[in-house]
């Protein structure tokens, strides 16, 4: 493990830009593409940099003081970029892009230009820059409140979702005023991980936040319909990865009674996954649930086996309230997707680390 761990982290540190046109110095590359159009531009977000740094800071316990240094400095650089993407206002949420002036759709051609593709900042984001750094108490609570303030129901309540969950006063997506109201179960994981990391008081937005992922298991809508369930993560295998590290971190009590299901639901997945790293994400939950699968010899990736897996989309059409239009939404010539070859080292070291120190006697698939 310590031979391949140190292999992934130098191609990690190989990836962080040292300051280019595209990407700021200690932004990782990542890219937006759609394969249908023959799309494909650089993508100067946080989001990968944010996630990366968070995931490498979650392992470094397990690993050598050599690797801690290395962890530190890489993160250390991707923190230095988090006010160019803090909101426009100076307050404390950050967006996917840079705000000041508002860089949306970077080096692209065509959406740049248009206002109505300029997005608020949210709560992903913000989320993982929260976990990354060393928040206040007092900036801890002014989020919690800002939170609220986005919930549904406050301002408008959501519509694109199935009926039994329009009344739930779950966290949006999405801050901003005039945003609509947007569940996906991923962001609300990522959140609600920020939520408990920090012992925040629970309130009733936390609780209809954990009964929508709770019901999304528990239906298999995030089976069948993995869109619908999340936006911006709509494959199971996404969702799975999510929903598994927020229990296995904190095993909230409305979440007991699905852990089970995700379980099985897992292990059925895994023996039918095709990509790699699909393979990759599954098993990492597993382990993380306290089953420890076959062994995936990581060792032997190269970029070649990254090809095809992403981790992040944006539906272009996902905006729009219109029924025929929404139904639209999920055809894949409407989905931007991103990609980051960091982000997939990441990933294997992250799995490594948790195999190498799964307890031996944890059930095997």
């Amino acid at each position: 493990m310590k031979d391949s761990l140190s292999h992934f982290i130098e191609q990690i540190e190989i990836s962080q830009s040292a300051g280019d046109r595209y990407f700021p110095a200690g932004i990782f590359p990542a890219y937006r593409v759609n394969n249908s159009i023959a799309y494909n531009r650089p993508d100067t977000t946080i989001f990968f940099s944010a996630i990366i740094a968070f995931t490498l800071q979650s392992i470094r316990p397990k690993t050598s003081a050599v690797i801690h240094k290395k962890i530190d400095l890489i993160c250390e650089k991707v923190i230095g970029n988090y006010p160019d993407f803090q909101n426009k206002d100076g307050l404390k949420t950050y967006n996917f892009w840079k705000t000041i002036p508002s860089r949306h759709f970077p080096n692209g051609n065509l959406f740049r230009h248009f206002e109505h593709f300029r997005i608020p900042d949210d709560i992903d984001d913000t989320a993982f820059v929260y976990l990354t750094t060393k928040p206040s108490q007092e900036e801890l609570l002014w989020l919690k409140e800002k939170l609220k303030l986005h919930a549904n129901g406050v301002r408008q309540w959501i519509k694109n979702t199935y009926p039994e969950y329009k009344s739930l006063k779950a966290y949006s997506t999405w801050f901003g005023k005039n945003m609509y109201i947007e569940f996906d179960v991923s962001v609300l994981c990522n959140m609600l991980y920020c939520v408990f990391k920090y012992e925040l008081p629970l309130n009733e937005n936390d609780e209809a936040s954990l009964l929508y992922v709770r019901s999304v298991i528990e239906t298999d809508r995030y089976l069948r319909v993995p869109f619908r369930c999340a936006h911006q993560y709509p494959r199971t295998a996404l969702i799975i990865y999510h929903v598994a590290r927020l229990i296995a971190a904190f095993d909230p009590e409305i979440l007991k009674e699905i852990r089970k299901k995700l379980i099985y639901d897992t292990v059925k997945l895994l023996n039918t996954a095709t990509h790699a790293m699909d393979r990759v994400i599954l098993s990492t939950s597993l382990l993380r649930l306290g089953v420890k699968p076959e062994r995936i010899l990581t060792e032997n990736f190269t970029a070649e086996d990254f090809k095809g897996f992403y981790f992040f989309i944006a539906g272009l059409l996902t905006a729009y309230e219109n029924p025929v239009v929404y139904k639209m939404s999920n055809l894949p010539i409407f989905h931007m997707q991103w990609i980051c070859e960091a982000h997939c080292w990441t990933l294997l070291a992250e799995y490594e680390v948790l195999w190498s120190s799964a307890d031996t006697t944890l059930g095997n698939v």
